[in-house]
């Protein structure tokens, strides 16, 4: 199985040209005004304007009012939600597009109990738990954690960089990896040699 990637935290044309042409499956755009990733509407749709066919979009939110996604979703064309926070499963199936489900996974957590009800999601993102940030932290968790043969798609994210992409493809096998401060130069600013490596990481173990 070919492991997927998503470049998350897209914040320039720029940045979403290079993680394209560097072969990654998914960029995400972050509208989350908290974050520094967070991106405008008018950014965001020229970022997805930019994007060629057969790359997805993901559009990121954290306990969003549903105005607030139907604004985005208005404004450009999003291929995929994603729900970070703690978005009842009604509230992420209440529009016309697929979402992914994201967990924070920490050594008390039942990952099974807390995303069975998000039965209707494409997959589960799991991520390293953080008291007050969503993602783009840095930080990475135990993959042992993880229960084994999950009843949706898993997409690991938390901490992963070009360093440590490819250990992590082949102790979890994910149907991807997202990534966010692990290629950047500085919060928000992508990396080219960086977002270069990490793909190359995942490539390496799907040869």
């Amino acid at each position: 199985m070919r492991t997927r990637i998503k470049i998350c935290g897209i914040t320039s044309v720029e940045d979403a040209r290079i993680a394209v042409e560097s072969g990654a499956d998914a960029i995400g755009l972050v509208f989350y005004a908290p974050s520094p990733r967070n991106v405008g509407l008018a950014q965001a749709r020229a970022i997805v304007a930019a994007i060629p066919p057969f790359v997805t979009t993901v559009g990121l939110f954290v306990d969003p009012a549903q105005d607030q996604v139907e604004s985005v979703l208005g404004a450009c064309s999003l291929d995929l939600l994603q729900f970070h926070g703690d978005e009842a499963p009604d509230f992420c199936s209440a529009f016309s597009l697929p979402y992914i489900k994201a967990a924070r996974v920490r050594a008390d957590s039942d990952l099974v109990q807390y995303l069975s009800p998000y039965h209707a999601a494409r997959g589960w993102l799991l991520d390293a738990y953080h008291d007050r940030l969503y993602g783009g932290t840095g930080a990475s968790f135990d993959w042992k954690l993880i229960p084994p043969d999950l009843a949706r798609p898993v997409i690991l994210s938390g901490g992963l960089t070009p360093d440590n992409v490819g250990a992590a493809v082949r102790q979890v096998r994910p149907w991807a990896v997202d990534v966010s401060s692990g290629v950047e130069s500085a919060k928000g600013i992508k990396d080219a040699a960086k977002i270069a490596a990490f793909i190359a990481g995942v490539k390496n173990e799907n040869a």
